[in-house]
């Protein structure tokens, strides 16, 4: 895998069809011109990620909203000012600028503009859009820094740009507004922009439905360690550890210090911070921490769905999901 800081290389792959992976202040992308149904498909192959799954398409500037987007309501564009740049992404119906292959053949478009400088230049710098998953193999925990990436997928990417940890550290809010009149806005996933600072835009948020457009990572099992995750509300930790040692096995504990007391013999224990924020920021990092122990099974507190907290806890929630079959 060639690696770096070269955003003139790194831009003049994505404009070859090839792949790159760059960081973004919520987790690092695996990018492609999201224009180009062949690179776009490299992407789906680079992850194993289902053909049907959307992807986000990341911009440089608020301005270029029309250009991949149609029947654009006017609280989208009162969102994006108060939101952009930043971790939220917005589902539109899209133009016909976007790749069938970038969305699932659907007919509605994830569109996000990340604050991240690194992101930003390379944004600017290709000029069109890209379109960009997380960049790790598909279900499992997501990078927020370049050694996860290369530990991920390897000689999968054309070129990874390196621009450090991501400073936020979970995945962008999805909000669908493709049917505003319809539906009002509807919260499809938790993510680094909190519910209230929308809602303080767009009123009441609503729940998705089947009515409601595919989005990236809401499937019931998906940001998920080899071991087993099993997610409490920290009031139960110390009732349910001695219940799962009892098992036999590796176990692990992700939680802030002051969520347990006593740590048992024996437990791995994954320290994360007491505010939501540093939660969040530190997360997936934790979690790759404690696979790389061996453990058998995670025993995470939930966070109070407060803010950043409704996203950690979102995220803990689905790696304790239901795993697919391989």
């Amino acid at each position: 895998m060639e690696r770096g800081t070269d955003i003139e290389r790194a831009a003049a792959v994505i404009a070859a069809g090839g792949l790159v992976a760059f960081p973004t202040e919520t987790v690092y992308g695996l990018g492609a011109d999201a224009s180009s149904a062949d690179a776009v498909a490299k992407i789906f192959a680079a992850k194993g990620r289902p053909t049907g799954h959307p992807l986000i398409v990341h911009l440089a500037r608020g301005a270029q909203l029309d250009d991949w987007a149609i029947d654009i309501p006017g609280v989208a564009r009162r969102l994006v000012t108060v939101a952009w740049p930043g971790p939220l992404t917005i589902i539109l119906n899209k133009s016909l600028r976007v790749a069938d292959a970038t969305t699932g053949g659907a007919a509605t478009v994830g569109l996000r503009v990340p604050a991240d400088p690194v992101a930003q230049a390379l944004l600017a710098r290709f000029g069109g859009g890209i379109a960009a998953p997380s960049a790790n193999r598909f279900g499992g925990i997501s990078p927020t820094t370049a050694d996860h990436v290369a530990s991920d997928l390897g000689d999968r990417v054309d070129y990874l740009l390196e621009g450090g940890p991501c400073t936020v550290g979970v995945e962008s809010t999805i909000v669908d507004l493709s049917a505003w009149t319809a539906r009002g806005a509807v919260l499809l996933r938790p993510g680094g922009m909190s519910r209230e600072a929308i809602e303080a835009v767009t009123g009441p948020l609503g729940t998705g439905t089947a009515e409601s457009p595919a989005a990236p990572g809401t499937l019931e099992s998906h940001y998920a360690p080899r071991a087993l995750v099993i997610a409490v509300e920290p009031p139960e930790l110390a009732l349910v550890l001695p219940a799962v040692l009892a098992q036999g096995g590796r176990v692990g504990v992700l939680a802030p210090r002051s969520a347990l007391r006593e740590i048992p013999e024996g437990v791995v224990f994954e320290q994360l911070p007491e505010d939501v924020e540093g939660m969040a920021r530190e997360l997936y990092a934790r979690l790759r921490a404690l696979d790389e122990t061996g453990v058998d099974v995670v025993v995470a507190a939930l966070p109070p769905a407060v803010g950043l907290g409704e996203a950690v806890g979102d995220r803990l929630l689905r790696a304790a999901g239901p795993r697919r079959k391989p």
